[in-house]
């Protein structure tokens, strides 16, 4: 399929959206906190964070009404979109029926787009999408920390992620050092951060409680001059259950907390945290990614315990007990 050219913006506001969700025959769904982007300013300022390319991959998640879809097709990128909501699905397949049919014909055709009905969590991104390849998506917000978990903290990771998320969430992703939490810590460690821009409630159809923002992560390379080569899984295990230790109680002095949180003796904290030149007196929040990675090598390989295990499937997501204490409004914005 050819490029298009500069696409016309679609009328674009909360009538036409709550019009169209009637002619489609669609109620928001709670369940999926569905909130729909409705503000074609805000349209075309994701387009130009993503900056999209003919012929690039992009997978988006949750692809709603098709809005954002339709602006990363129209610049010629080779779309692969998860959709769990079968009456949108319905209506992605209608409109974008010859775009469909051209991925179908030939998957590396410009403009095509690959519809995928399911959940991404439950997805293997790798059979998803070659890379190299982007994630442009306004993320369902009460699934924001497993989907980074996923897309960052497993191969094949993405080059670039521009989401939409809530705005809390976004500012402390890219907290610097003394706002820092472990979601921070997690991000920064597989990629550079920054927020793009806030975008109000009002730019939705329904207006959510909260306000949103558009965050940019390029992930960092996994050898070069100015990176350490990445961890072994074992260590990155420890990384974690460091980190994740310490910001139990963020608010209390390292060498107290890491004493009291992993199997390991005061004595062995004092001296690694003096390897790794870190004052014992300071708070979790206020360490860099860099400060974290030589704290675990001056500790060491950390002794097997239940407090500060690694990870199994059944485990909650240590990213999820980062987030607000009040975000019973966090919503899908699409």
């Amino acid at each position: 399929m050819s490029v298009r050219g500069d696409p016309v913006p679609p009328r674009l506001d909360p009538l036409a959206v709550r019009r169209l969700m009637r002619e489609v025959g669609h109620r928001p769904r709670h369940s999926l906190s569905q909130n729909f982007l409705a503000d074609v300013d805000v349209l075309e300022r994701i387009l130009a964070a993503a900056a999209p390319e003919p012929g690039r991959r992009v997978l988006e998640i949750g692809p709603g009404l098709g809005i954002l879809t339709g602006g990363l097709l129209a610049a010629g990128c080779r779309v692969t979109a998860v959709e769990l909501d079968r009456t949108l699905l319905r209506r992605l397949r209608a409109v974008f029926a010859p775009e469909i049919a051209a991925a179908a014909t030939d998957p590396g055709a410009f403009g095509g787009l690959r519809l995928v009905e399911g959940d991404i969590l439950d997805q293997d991104v790798g059979s998803l999408v070659e890379t190299p390849f982007d994630v442009v998506a306004n993320l369902p917000y009460h699934i924001t920390s497993p989907i980074l978990h996923r897309l960052l903290g497993t191969d094949p990771r993405p080059e670039r992620l521009v989401l939409m998320v809530q705005r809390e969430v976004a500012e402390r992703i890219a907290a610097p050092p003394g706002r820092m939490s472990y979601l921070s810590v997690f991000v920064q460690y597989h990629a550079s951060a920054r927020v793009a821009f806030r975008v109000p409630a009002a730019a939705f159809e329904p207006e959510p409680a909260v306000e949103s923002a558009v965050i940019v992560l390029d992930a960092r390379p996994l050898h070069g001059p100015h990176r350490p080569a990445p961890l072994e899984a074992a260590l990155e295990d420890d990384l974690w259950r460091l980190v994740q230790a310490a910001f139990r109680e963020r608010r209390k002095m390292l060498h107290n907390v890491l004493a009291r949180q992993l199997p390991i003796d005061s004595a062995r904290v004092g001296r690694a945290l003096e390897a790794a030149g870190i004052d014992p007196d300071r708070r979790p929040q206020t360490l860099a990614v860099d400060e974290w990675l030589r704290l675990r090598e001056a500790i060491g390989p950390l002794p097997a315990d239940h407090r500060g295990r690694p990870r199994t499937t059944s485990d909650p997501d240590p990213l999820d007990a980062d987030r607000p204490a009040t975000d019973p409004s966090e919503t899908e914005a699409r």
